[in-house]
């Protein structure tokens, strides 16, 4: 019997996988379009009407936000996302550091609260709609900019109430584990006077695996962790404050991960 149900069991695991990926990219497919066709020509139209550039930045940023939150949620009910506030009464703007393990990462973050801009990597400008959106919403382009650059944009948004998402692996990960932080975020973080706010995502690993556009079932959890100010901040190194947000997060992940694992071993 046991060898028949192994059976039955990966045949279900495999239709599962072929079902999310089928039901994902066509209801993924849809949502493009809808932004390239009617969320993006609005949006022209709203700034040639309107004439507020800020008006207009805000409705772009809101709505890659809206677009985001919708992607997440295509691949529902094999994968679900959940979003864990630990400190809901910290107020952006911040600088958002968070780990990445998977494309879908850039998504995951349309959940962090308030009017966003996400620092990009070269790889976006490959994409004709990705580069489009981003360009127009004023994402921070790291690889394009110099540092002062970098730094002159970032605070003159963190100023008007923007937050500031940054990956500071660099790059997606791939699996579970944390690579080394860059220092752009938290020197920017320092020359605004800006509060960080750690964002630790896990499951994404194989949603869908480096490398891969095939999605995997499976469970996502986001989750906001209490900021740091700048004044519990401002003795700090840049050195020392990216250590230790990597430390708050890498912390939080395991914790995470020998909970799920005490749960997978409980018998049913």
């Amino acid at each position: 019997m046991e060898p028949r149900r192994a059976q039955a069991k990966t045949v279900l695991s495999w239709a599962g996988i072929v079902w999310l990926n089928i039901t994902f990219w066509i209801v993924f497919t849809f949502w493009t379009l809808i932004l390239a066709l009617v969320a993006i020509p609005y949006h022209r139209l709203f700034n040639l009407v309107a004439r507020n550039q800020r008006k207009s930045d805000r409705l772009i940023r809101r709505t890659i936000t809206h677009y985001g939150a919708a992607v997440i949620r295509s691949g529902w009910p094999l994968v679900r996302v959940q979003f864990v506030d630990c400190a809901p009464d910290d107020k952006p703007p911040f600088v958002f550091v968070a780990n990445h393990r998977s494309t879908s990462d850039a998504f995951l973050l349309a959940f962090s609260p308030g009017e966003c801009v996400q620092v990009l990597n070269i790889w976006t400008s490959r994409m004709p709609l990705v580069n489009y959106l981003s360009r127009t919403a004023g994402y921070l382009r790291v690889r394009e900019l110099s540092f002062e650059e970098f730094m002159e944009k970032g605070t003159q948004l963190l100023a008007a109430g923007v937050s500031v998402i940054a990956f500071p692996e660099g790059t997606r990960s791939g699996s579970r584990k944390l690579g080394p932080f860059h220092g752009a975020a938290f020197r920017l973080a320092q020359r605004a006077g800006a509060n960080i706010c750690p964002m630790a995502i896990s499951g994404s690993e194989n949603i869908p695996l480096r490398g891969s556009l095939v999605m995997h079932p499976g469970r996502i959890v986001v989750t906001k962790l209490p900021s740091i100010t700048a004044e519990q901040y401002k003795e700090m190194s840049a050195f020392a404050l990216k250590m230790r947000v990597r430390e708050t997060i890498q912390r939080h992940l395991e914790s995470q991960e020998m909970e799920t694992h005490q749960l997978e071993a409980q018998p049913a």
